[in-house]
This record gives structure tokens, sequence and C-alpha cells, in this order.
């Protein structure tokens, strides 16, 4: 469970903690700095260390204190304490209390924790799971995940690197309701949602109840300019976690503000993007190789800003060369993501 910044627990252990701490790996920390050098612990944990901020400090002295041998994964969140109904992704890991890492980490993965007999096995080399200044943990289970991580790890930009920046959305309705509108009035301005995403496009309007605001509060709005927009939450049997649009500003010239609710993401740059630019971003985030490596990096159905903004991306220049060959073909499927993103892969 989560417990305050000031909690005895937390204050403790000041070179792990960062935001709002969880007694879960402040207990991990705790057993790794009682072992003994070349002792062995074996965990049933939450998945949600091995990425994020907040478990950036604790990933960092857990993997330089010690070297990871073995990660269970449970391919049902469901099902791993079906009697407790617990709803939790869940692994276990063994960790060895050493500075010397293996060549070689096993990951195996299973259906529920009732029977391990009908599990599939597979090792992969360290520097494949373990990566980066922010040691995130990449959790691959086959050969094609093992390749897509190495694929897109050798691009060195992020979207911070080149200018770009993903952010939530501004807006929560619930906290506003009196700014809500449901047909557009002078001062009003559009209020993008999930719903306003459609096959690759935003739509607007769509006849929606609230997909307008009308507010002077300042941290409610954003200039009316490109964007891709990208849902932050998505069905766990969904085809893709990644879900994106292309948003163009001159598709409603009659605004200088907009407003997005904050169950949606937004990349924006420092200067205003081009249709080239905007296109060239849905290229990556809609192709089938981006959403794997964010489905290997995170396994909630919570698109994070966090991790896609520490995602790898190719240089702006590609970006822009991928969206003008989207632009020329007009199809934005996935197929066609894929077929222009090979080009430069």
């Amino acid at each position: 469970m989560k417990i305050p910044k000031e909690a005895p627990e937390a204050t403790a252990l000041p070179d792990v903690c960062y935001g709002a701490p969880n007694l879960y790996f402040l207990f991990a920390s705790m057993s790794l700095f009682n072992l003994k050098d070349d002792g062995e612990l074996v965990y049933i944990i939450p998945r949600s260390w091995t990425s994020g901020a907040y478990f950036k400090k604790f990933r960092q002295k857990f993997l330089r204190d010690g070297a990871l041998e073995h990660i269970h994964l449970f391919v049902s969140r469901d099902k791993v304490f079906e009697k407790e109904n617990v709803l939790q992704e869940t692994m276990i890991i063994k960790l060895r209390k050493a500075k010397q890492k293996p060549d070689k980490v096993v990951l195996t993965t299973s259906q529920t924790n009732s029977d391990f007999s009908n599990k599939t096995s597979f090792a992969v080399s360290y520097n494949t799971i373990v990566s980066g200044e922010d040691s995130y943990v990449y959790l691959v289970t086959n050969e094609t995940e093992a390749q897509t991580v190495g694929t897109l790890n050798s691009w060195h930009d992020t979207l911070p690197s080149i200018g770009l920046k993903m952010k939530t959305g501004l807006t929560v309705d619930f906290r506003n309701r009196d700014s809500l509108r449901d047909d557009a009035e002078d001062g009003a301005v559009p209020l993008f949602y999930s719903q306003h995403i459609q096959d690759g496009r935003v739509r607007f309007p769509i006849g929606k109840e609230h997909e307008y605001v009308l507010t002077k509060k300042p941290g409610l709005l954003q200039r009316n300019e490109n964007y891709l927009f990208v849902k932050r939450f998505t069905a766990k049997e969904d085809h893709r976690r990644l879900q994106c649009g292309v948003y163009l500003a001159r598709k409603n010239p009659q605004y200088q503000k907009i407003s997005t609710q904050n169950k949606i993401n937004f990349i924006c740059g420092l200067r205003k993007l081009s249709d080239c630019v905007v296109y060239g971003l849905y290229v990556l985030f809609n192709s089938t190789i981006y959403d794997c490596y964010y489905r290997i990096l995170n396994g909630s159905t919570q698109v994070n800003s966090t991790e896609i903004n520490a995602m790898p991306v190719p240089p702006m220049n590609i970006i822009e060369s991928m969206g003008k060959k989207l632009i020329q073909v007009k199809d934005m499927s996935e197929e066609s993501c894929n077929e222009i993103l090979r080009e430069y892969i």
C-alpha cells in the first residue's frame, strides 16, 4: 500500500523514495540490505516497480546491489490470487545480492498460480532485460519481443531530447462541472475526450455531452495547435495499448484555445508542430513495434507520459519524412504505419 512521504518507513529509506512511496518496495529494499553477500531473495511482487518515475531510485539501487536471475510472469492478473479477489499485475522475482551480473536472465510465464506445468521459458541477455539510466526492466518473453527492445533501443533520442513532450490532459471534468457545456456558446472552447479519437484522427464535434468548456482558468486551456492525442486508458483485452489520433488546429480555426480531458495524453513541442511532424509521430505510436515495446515496458492498461517520454524515437528529420509519406498514402491503418516505419529501421 502507499504511505505518506513523511511516514517512518519512508524517512528511514530516503535513498529509494521518490513521490508516493509504497510499502512493498521499501520491504524489498530492506530485505536486500539484510541479505548476506551472495544470498538470494525470491518474492512474489507487483509488476509496477519495473518502470515509472516513482520507482526509479528503488530500481537503480535494487539492481545496482543485486542481480536478477529469474522472473516469472502471470498472464492473467485475476487468477493469481483468485480466491482472494485480488486484481493485480504480479510477478515472481529471484534476485541474488551480488555486483556481478549474469549473462542471461530466465523469464517464465504461466496462466495461473495453481498449475505451473503449462509454462513457457525464455532466456535472454541481462542487458536486454535491464537497460538505460532509468534501469527499466523489460519483461520480454520470446525472441520477437527481445528483437523489438533491441531494435528501438538502437535509437538514442527521446521526445524531450528533440524538443517534444507528452503531457496529460488538463481538465478533470468532474471537478469542473460548472464549466462544462453540451453545446457551443460564446467563450466556450472544445474539450477533447478519448471518444473524439476515431480511426487515427480527432473528430469534433461528435454530439457528446460536455464537449465544450467555458472557463477563464489558464490551467485548463492550451493553445489551439497541432497535437498527437493518445488515450490514457484502454481495456486489457484491446488489440492495442497505444491508441492515438492526429489533431490539426486548422480543422477548428475559430478557436485560439482548446482543452483536453485528463483521460487523454497529448504530444506537443516547444514550438508549433507541423502537419508532417504530427503525422510522423502517428506512424511511430500507431505501429505494431511501438505498441509491443510499450506493453513490454508497462503491464498496466494506463499509458503514462513518463514512460512515453523515456521511449526511444528517431531523429526529427526521420519523423518528418515518415509523416510526409503517411500524408501521401492517406492510409492511417496500423499496417500502413508498419510499412513506412520498416523503411527506417
